[in-house]
């Protein structure tokens, strides 16, 4: 757990570092999510830290209630807007303190948390350290929009390993949202940032089954797993029965 919680704190800072310096035209600059301005994305992952923290706390469905006043969403997408339109408006410095301090209360609550624990969360119950996986995976994934939207490149780091695993360890799940099944075990053999290669594979899996292969950048991975990236725009290749299905439904979100 703790190397997770690291990451976050890591996670946290570096996007810090980005909104720090703005004035009012970055904090409206338009981002990569449909809709959102920076100010909207730091807001939403000020909220959703929030629930987390609700979550570690047995108040998850309450606190939804609250933010979304009560008001029915079709899904994820659409309760997320949903809550950042109710809320949004306030000045840059404010929505970031709001969302600091949302992550300093949820890093000490999962400091004290159990790992194994279940909590509830959107896609139903998960446990503590997958949840707080998903915060980091969330973090990172939104510091490329406000990056994007301030025409900044940052480079990956090794923080990515939590995130590209959580995509091949949720793999079952995000098949069975769309309604299919795996035919067999995947690997995924990632190039990481420092260089080195994560291998993710199954330590129970029959010699004898049909494996599925995914070999690419990491970074692409979790890119594409984040809906950031289109797998074909990539140099990620796969191989065996199920390479088009996880490249097209790989994710790391409810």
């Amino acid at each position: 757990m703790d190397p997770i919680l690291t990451a976050l704190a890591d996670q946290r800072a570096e996007l810090a570092g980005l909104l720090d310096p703005l004035d009012d035209a970055g904090w409206q600059a338009a981002t990569p999510c449909p809709g959102w301005t920076v100010s909207d994305v730091v807001l939403h992952l000020a909220q959703t830290d929030e629930m987390a923290v609700a979550s570690l706390g047995g108040r998850f469905a309450e606190v939804v209630a609250e933010l979304t006043a009560g008001a029915p969403a079709a899904d994820v997408d659409e309760g997320s807007g949903l809550m950042v339109a109710r809320q949004r408006g306030a000045p840059g410095p404010e929505v970031r303190d709001r969302w600091q301090h949302s992550v300093d209360v949820l890093l000490a609550e999962f400091g004290v948390s159990d790992p194994h624990d279940r909590v509830m969360w959107v896609a139903g119950e998960l446990s503590v350290a997958t949840l707080a996986t998903t915060r980091l995976a969330e973090t990172w994934v939104h510091t490329t929009d406000v990056a994007a939207a301030l025409g900044v490149e940052l480079a990956p780091t090794d923080r990515l390993w939590h995130v590209a695993r959580l995509a091949w360890r949720t793999l079952p799940y995000a098949f069975a949202r769309a309604g299919r099944a795996l035919s067999g075990p995947v690997t995924f053999v990632l190039r990481a940032p420092s260089g080195d290669t994560w291998t993710f594979e199954s330590d129970d899996a029959d010699e004898a089954e049909v494996l599925t292969t995914v070999e690419g950048d990491a970074a692409d991975l979790c890119l594409v797993a984040g809906q950031r990236r289109d797998a074909a725009d990539t140099g990620l290749r796969g191989d065996g029965p199920d390479a088009a299905g996880v490249l097209a439904l790989v994710r790391t979100f409810a």
